[in-house]
């Protein structure tokens, strides 16, 4: 039998809880304030930093969004980024990817000061997620922590099994599960066999992949809650 993890619902719990916070902190003086960087005219983006807009004005945080042209030369990107470290209202900074061609994304990530990296990607915070310690982690792979924990879904001495390697979640999701006493197998592109090691029970799987006629796969997802 497969429970239903209603994601949705989660997040209303965590935004009321969230605005208690952030009502408590400007009862204290602190207004949190997050800068987004968009550069160019991607359609995803946009919708991205609209839903970012929109859930920071459900918890009461302040937003302002920086617009750049896709022509935009990396060092103003740079330029644009040491402003916001340096500014004292501006408490946490994402730069909203993908970019256009021709900018250095990771230059651009290192950019960003690590105490207002708040997507976690600046190697000090993903050398701290690495090690153990309490940082910025990038928002997939904590809401993926967050929602099995709601559940009480139990991660240690599970096999999890992670579909996909990039920096922004299969890598950090893969530390985060193991963080939790889990064992972890990292399958990929080159991977051989991903159906067969995603059948067993015992396993939580993320992700799908695409068999070699390009249809789109899923492992027993979940299949540790049986």
């Amino acid at each position: 039998m497969y429970q239903i993890l209603d994601g949705k619902e989660l997040a209303r719990k965590i935004r009321e809880e969230l605005k208690l916070k952030v009502d408590k902190l400007k009862e204290n003086g602190i207004v949190p304030k997050l800068a987004v960087i968009l550069v160019g005219d991607d359609s995803a983006s946009k919708v991205y930093v609209k839903n970012k807009s929109k859930a920071c004005k459900d918890v009461g945080v302040e937003f302002e969004e920086i617009l750049l042209d896709e022509k935009t030369p990396m060092e103003r990107l740079l330029e644009i980024i040491e402003k916001l470290n340096n500014r004292e209202d501006i408490n946490g900074i994402l730069l909203q990817s993908p970019i256009p061609k021709g900018l250095n994304i990771q230059e651009a990530f290192e950019k960003i000061h690590c105490k207002k990296d708040v997507d976690g990607f600046n190697p000090v915070n993903v050398g701290k997620l690495m090690i153990g310690e309490d940082t910025f982690i990038s928002c997939t792979p904590y809401g993926i922590i967050k929602m099995l924990e709601a559940y009480n879904i139990e991660i240690e001495g599970k096999h999890a099994v992670v579909i996909g390697r990039s920096n922004i979640v299969g890598k950090p999701l893969a530390q985060c599960l193991l963080q939790k006493n889990a064992t972890v197998t990292i399958c990929h592109s080159k991977t051989k066999n991903i159906a067969e090691i995603t059948k067993t029970d015992g396993y939580i799987n993320f992700g799908s992949w695409k068999d070699k006629h390009g249809n789109c796969r899923y492992g027993k997802r979940w299949s540790s809650c049986h």
